[in-house]
Parts: C-alpha cells; sequence; structure tokens
C-alpha cells in the first residue's frame, strides 16, 4: 500500500476538505481573493510517496480526477531511448507527488516548469506506467515479454475503436484537484518530447474526497455503487489476487515480480435507455439495491450474497442473469481483480445520446485468470450487457515500484 502522509486541518474539516455554510463559504471565497491565501486542507495536503514496493495509483483510494494516456515510441526510438524517457518520468513523477515543480522551475511559476498548480499542493498525485506487448518488440525485449501480455480474447459485446486501444505506453495519472492532474499530464506529454507520441488520451473523474458524509463506495454515472466486492488490503489473498510473484515463472520474466496487470477499457454507458428502466428493475439488472449497494438477497453493502435465496413467490431474490451474481467470485472459481475506475463524459455521441460512461481499469497479478474468466461469463449473459458498448481496450505489464535512486522499469530496460 502507499504510505501516505496527511498534512493540514484535521477532524471534520480536514476529513472533508473545509464545510463551510453559505455566509462561511462567501467569506472564506473573500480570504482566499483580498487577504493572506488559507492553508491548505487536508485534500490538498495529502501526498501519496513515488518511491515504494508497489507503484503508486494502484492501492491508493479513488481520486477525484484522473488522466490516462498511450504512447507509441517514435520511429527509431529504441531501448536506450525508452531507458531515458522511463528516467525523466520518474524524476518528474517523483517531483510533481511531492507537490514540487516538473523541472526545476522557480517558485513565482518561471523557468521549465508551465506553474499551473504552483499552490495546489500534492493532492494524492499519482502517476503509474506500464508497457503494452508492442513494446517489447520495439525495444528488442521480446524474450522479456510475459505470458500475462497475450492478446486478450474478442468479447461478443466489444466494438473496439483500435485507434483509442492498446500502445507501447501507458500511464495513469490520478490527483483530487484538477490542475495538479492536468499540470502532471502535460508534464508528461512534454517529457515524451522526440521518444514518443500520443497514442490515445481519456479523462476522468470520480466523486471529491469529503463530498459525502462519510467515505463510502463509489458510484457511477447509472447511479449504482460500484466497488463492493473489490478484494481488501486485509485478505490474506490480497498480495497474491494483485501481484505477481517472485521466481514466478521464467527468470526472463522477473522483472515484473512486484508488479502488476492492468486491463483498460472503455465502457460507454447507453444511459437514455437505462433511466427509462425503474428503480426495481434496474436493481433486478444489477442484484443490488440502488440506495445502498446491499444484494437483493438482504443485508448491508457488505453482507454476502445469498445466490440461492428465493422470494415468496419461489423465484431467486438476485435473478439467474444478474451482473453481481455473474461477475461473483463465487461463479467465476475465485477469480477476482481490483477495480480502479474513472467515469468520464465526452459530450454527445453521434446517436444523439451521452458519451458517457466508465474507464474501467482493473488491477490483477494474471489477466488471464482475473478479468478474462469473468468478462466471458458477463459477455454470456449478462443483463446489464445491452446497456453497455466496450469502445476501447488495451492490456499494460505494469513494473514494481521505483527503490531510491531507481527509475520505474530499470529492472527490465537494463537487464
Amino acid at each position: 500500500m502507499s504510505r501516505r502522509r496527511l498534512l493540514g486541518t484535521a477532524g471534520v474539516a480536514g476529513a472533508t476538505g473545509l464545510v463551510l455554510g453559505a455566509a462561511g463559504g462567501a467569506t472564506g471565497y473573500a480570504a482566499t481573493r483580498d487577504e493572506a491565501p488559507a492553508a491548505l486542507t487536508s485534500v490538498g495536503s495529502t501526498e501519496v510517496m513515488f518511491h515504494g514496493k508497489h507503484q503508486p495509483g494502484i492501492t491508493t483510494p479513488l481520486q477525484a480526477r484522473g488522466h490516462l494516456i498511450a504512447f507509441d515510441l517514435t520511429p527509431g526510438a529504441g531501448r536506450k531511448e525508452a531507458a531515458a524517457l522511463m528516467r525523466r518520468w520518474s524524476a518528474t513523477a517523483e517531483r510533481l507527488m511531492a507537490g514540487e515543480p516538473a523541472t526545476g522551475g522557480s517558485a513565482d511559476g518561471t523557468g521549465h516548469d508551465t506553474g499551473i498548480a504552483l499552490d495546489a499542493g500534492p493532492s494524492s498525485l499519482t502517476v503509474t506506467f506500464g508497457f503494452g506487448a508492442t513494446f517489447f518488440e520495439r525495444t528488442g525485449l521480446k524474450g522479456h515479454r510475459p505470458p500475462g501480455l497475450d492478446p486478450l480474447p474478442p468479447f461478443s459485446a466489444d466494438h473496439l475503436d483500435a485507434g483509442r486501444s492498446n500502445g507501447d505506453l501507458w500511464v495513469q495519472i490520478g490527483a483530487d484537484d484538477a490542475l495538479v492532474a492536468f499540470h502532471a499530464l502535460r508534464a508528461v506529454q512534454k517529457e515524451a518530447a522526440a521518444t514518443a507520441t500520443v497514442r490515445w488520451q481519456m479523462n476522468g473523474f470520480n466523486r471529491t474526497p469529503g463530498a459525502t458524509a462519510k467515505p463510502m463506495t463509489a458510484r457511477n454515472l447509472m447511479g449504482q455503487i460500484d466497488g463492493t466486492g473489490n478484494p481488501k488490503p486485509a485478505d490474506s489473498d490480497f498480495d497474491k489476487r494483485l501481484f505477481v510473484a517472485a521466481g514466478a515463472g521464467d527468470p526472463a520474466y522477473d522483472w515484473l515480480a512486484g508488479g502488476s496487470y492492468a486491463v483498460v477499457r472503455r465502457i460507454r454507458m447507453l444511459l437514455d435507455d437505462w433511466e427509462k428502466l425503474p428503480v426495481e428493475r434496474q436493481e433486478r439488472v444489477i442484484g443490488r439495491r440502488k440506495a445502498d449497494g446491499a444484494p437483493l438477497s438482504g443485508g448491508t453493502e457488505t453482507t454476502e450474497m445469498d445466490l440461492d435465496k428465493a422470494g415468496p413467490d419461489g423465484k431467486l431474490l438476485i435473478p439467474d442473469n444478474a451482473h453481481a451474481r455473474i461477475s461473483s467470485p463465487e461463479r467465476n472459481s475465485g477469480a477476482a481483480m481490483l477495480r480502479r475506475p474513472f467515469s468520464y463524459h465526452d459530450g454527445i455521441a453521434s446517436d444523439g445520446g451521452p458519451d458517457a460512461g466508465l474507464l474501467f481499469i482493473c488491477w490483477q497479478a494474471d489477466p488471464l485468470r482475473g478479468f478474462v474468466p469473468v468478462q466471458r461469463k458477463l459477455d454470456r449473459g449478462d443483463a446489464l450487457s445491452p446497456f453497455l458498448r466496450h469502445e476501447a481496450s488495451g492490456l499494460f505489464a505494469v513494473p514494481a515500484g521505483a527503490a531510491q535512486g531507481e527509475y520505474v522499469g530499470q529492472r527490465l530496460l537494463e537487464s
């Protein structure tokens, strides 16, 4: 888990950022304009460590703003150039995550840093790096490409845009402040310079920390609580499910020990169709109550689903084709993955409906045992599928965290 340093306001104000009534809000706003700047709230001053056993942005709590961006190496760029880029990216990420300028700019915003996020604080910024299957061919490291990067099988719900899928390099940026996230995005793009060009970029968001009175599982754009069944750090097999074990297989893949695999899917939600359903019907599609995420078999959000429980009419309370039933580990030989998505909204699509949905990101030690078997089951009869369209897909090997003095991917690129 990322080590987080929490500074600033404590108590309720710290947990929520700074909660003010209407009059207090006006006064606080005026103070930031006409008087000395107010101290950073705990949301702005929370820092995630760059160095560690695992890269940040995997087990880090959901952030309010996210950018996903994939790059392709430019013609002529190979292993040497890729190593130099990863060194630059790692150094930049370390500085930005500490709330410092990207490249040694001065405190007044001049110099090389853009100054976009000068006074914002770290804001839980994380920058995470991954390698696509084609990266290994273009860097002469094909023998080190792990089998977990074998192409995902096709699914009947796929309507994939090749131009917005895969890529040599993948970067995930997350922060609790939009300007901090954008600042990191610009820095990553600039550091790529002549080594790599942008293949695709996607922008997402989640609820802002402190927007609710107490921490809760996030909701997606369908209004459903999303992430209830995620593996928990307290689970005895948490690390085994998420991270690649040392010495697991061919020594050529040892560079990935402590790393993970990310499956990235852009899933459009057909919200106009979904919102025509009454809430009771939506709940049967999902298998959980919309208000609190509790399973239809009873209890609270965290109550285990009783998949065999029937109602007075003899019918299963959680229907056979309910999303929660089909995707449950119990129905997939224990297959599980850590889902850590962002919602997105890109205006209106060509069909006149909202171009909105989920930037689905899931983490696992082996996608062929995590994502693939679950998605195959969903593909065969999930009641939610008619309301979804999978429009882009990517699979990336994400190296372990960098130790002090190292850069991400060094064990691979200097092997």
